[in-house]
Formats: C-alpha cells, structure tokens, sequence
C-alpha cells in the first residue's frame, strides 16, 4: 500500500541554502530544505527551546542551527548535533514528482544514516 502523500510545495520554490516553512494536513509546521540539489523536511520546531527553524534557524549543509540557543541538527537524520539539543526533532520521507515536493505524512523517520550514504556528508554538513 502507497503512503498518504501531501504536497508541500513545487521544487522551483525552493532556494539552495535557505530554509522554506510548510504545513502537514493537520496544521503541524514543518521545514523544508534544499541542499546540494536534496530537499529534505524535518519538524519546524527547535526540541530544546520551542522556536520555529524556519524563522529563526540557518542551514549550512546539512545542519540546521537554532538561533535561539544555537543546538544544531542534521537534517538527513534529524538527530542533535550541538548542545543544548539532546532530543532528535522528526525527519519525513521525500518524494519529488511532477515538479512538487511531497512527503509522506504517515511516515515520519527516526532514522540514522551512514555519513557516507547521505549527499550532504561530502560537503560536511
């Protein structure tokens, strides 16, 4: 059985290296980024001090930093990579098709990938 797919929003929307906010079906807010020509999409919320990453985060690779304590997190895996964070925020599979990106809102990841399995690792992020 296909999952539940939802579209966030056409690829030609994104920028590489910026950080685009978009919503699930039920209103929770999610982040979406281009990196290396990759989108990926992790929760807008910072776990450690409720901020949302897409207003008040940068991306540099393939980490994302909150401003507001500066913890980080990479955004392949979602797990923290800086203090404070200890908590990993969710990461969603990506699909794009017909020029849309969308993702599969039954299947949030938890997932930790092999550094060199994922596209961003060459760039250390």
């Amino acid at each position: 059985m296909r999952p539940e797919l939802h579209r966030l929003c056409s690829l030609d929307e994104l920028e590489e290296g910026t950080i685009t906010g978009g919503s699930l079906p039920d209103g929770h807010r999610v982040a979406i980024y281009l990196v290396d020509g990759d989108v990926y999409v992790t929760d807008d919320r910072c776990s450690h001090g409720d901020a949302s990453l897409t207003e008040e985060g940068s991306v540099d690779g393939c980490t994302v930093e909150c401003s507001w304590h500066f913890g980080t997190f990479d955004i392949r895996t979602g797990q923290p990579t800086a203090s404070p964070c200890t908590e990993p925020i969710r990461t969603y599979r990506v699909t794009v098709e017909d020029g849309g990106v969308w993702v599969a809102v039954d299947q949030a990841l938890r997932i930790v990938l092999a550094p060199a399995a994922a596209s961003c690792a060459a760039a250390g992020g």
